[in-house]
């Protein structure tokens, strides 16, 4: 049965592009392209697409409105073709708040490795939105544990202890409903989530205004600091190395592991080889098997392991890959993970 896709771009360039991009691969069928909302939301009725490539910026109805709209009439799996603006991030992120499944940026086709490039990675953010849980489908969160009643951590856990987390497809709204569960006094925290340049400094503005915490883009040489998040920078890896008695970061911009950089795998090998048993570790929503060999040096080290559970996930790939190699000690639905993982670390002032 084929993927049927419905491109909506007010560009003719774009939208020929990734039509033939679409028609080029035997799983996907292009039912239509529209250059703006009001054609969309006639082709929507007429030929119910299993995924749409949704421009952000249109004349008339921009993106997030008819995405809104879309996502209350009839909810659909969406990818967004995203400037690489600061405007077009924000938006991306306002997106994927609403409703989207993913995002990719406009391409930028100077070469043909990079036509190739983009082509592949294009086709399979729509065959793995297709697959997707939309937001009507999956766990909702529920009221969290108030602030005021969450564990209170003791000094020695907060100073020694290192959480790290990784997503990918879904990972921006989980890992921002994560955070906002974690009182402001915590371990330092490292975050890879698969996203390309240009994206992930908006994305931590984003989260450091939402939560409790102090987060930003992690820098080259760093010191981690307790109270502080720390994620990867698109295009680059990063690693925790142990200088003296501290935590450092590094980032490189070596070969892609498991298909990826940032890779979660690069950043989950570096936790477990620095902190051991002091780790915990979480890996969330995404596709494929990114971190799953990092969760098992994790597990090997003496650290604690957490995965989020299938009804929660967007995509269950990634858990279910570190569930499946038995690495992981605790599966949890998204809106209990915070708790689990607090009253684990609670647990530690007793050992």
């Amino acid at each position: 049965m084929t993927i049927k896709v419905l491109v909506v771009d007010d560009s003719a360039l774009i939208r020929n592009l990734l039509g033939k991009m679409i028609e080029a691969d035997p799983e996907l069928s292009l039912v239509g392209m529209a250059a703006d909302a009001y054609m969309a939301k006639d082709m929507v009725k007429q030929h119910r697409p299993d995924v749409i490539t949704l421009d952000i910026e249109m004349p008339k109805v921009d993106g997030l409105t008819f995405l809104d709209r879309l996502m209350k009439a009839r909810p659909t799996a969406v990818v967004m073709i995203s400037s690489l603006t600061e405007e077009g991030a924000d938006a991306t992120f306002n997106a994927l708040g609403l409703g989207a499944v993913d995002f990719i940026p406009k391409p930028k086709l100077d070469s043909p490795q990079d036509f190739n490039e983009y082509q592949d990675l294009i086709l399979e953010k729509i065959k793995s939105a297709a697959n997707a849980k939309l937001k009507t489908q999956r766990t909702q969160p529920v009221a969290a544990t108030p602030p005021s009643l969450k564990p209170n951590l003791a000094n020695r856990v907060i100073n020694t202890q290192l959480l790290a987390i990784g997503a990918s497809t879904g990972g921006t709204e989980a890992i921002l409903y994560l955070l906002q569960q974690f009182p402001a006094v915590m371990p330092p925290i490292v975050i890879t989530q698969h996203m390309p340049p240009g994206f992930t400094r908006t994305f931590a503005e984003r989260l450091n205004k939402l939560t409790r915490l102090n987060v930003k883009q992690a820098d080259d040489g760093e010191r981690l600091l307790p109270c502080y998040v720390y994620i990867a920078p698109g295009d680059q890896h990063l690693e925790v190395i142990k200088v003296g008695g501290s935590f450092k970061t590094r980032l490189t911009q070596g070969d892609k592991v498991s298909g990826h950089r940032p890779s979660v795998d690069v950043l989950f090998n570096s936790v477990a080889a620095c902190a051991g048993a002091n780790t915990t570790a979480a890996i969330l929503t995404g596709m494929g098997k990114d971190g799953a060999d990092g969760m098992a040096l994790i597990d090997q080290q003496g650290g604690k392991t957490f995965a989020q559970g299938e009804q929660s996930c967007v995509v269950f790939g990634m858990p279910r890959e570190a569930i499946k190699r038995g690495v992981i000690h605790h599966v949890v639905e998204l809106p209990q993970l915070a708790d689990k993982m607090l009253n684990y670390l609670a647990s530690l002032k007793r050992d």
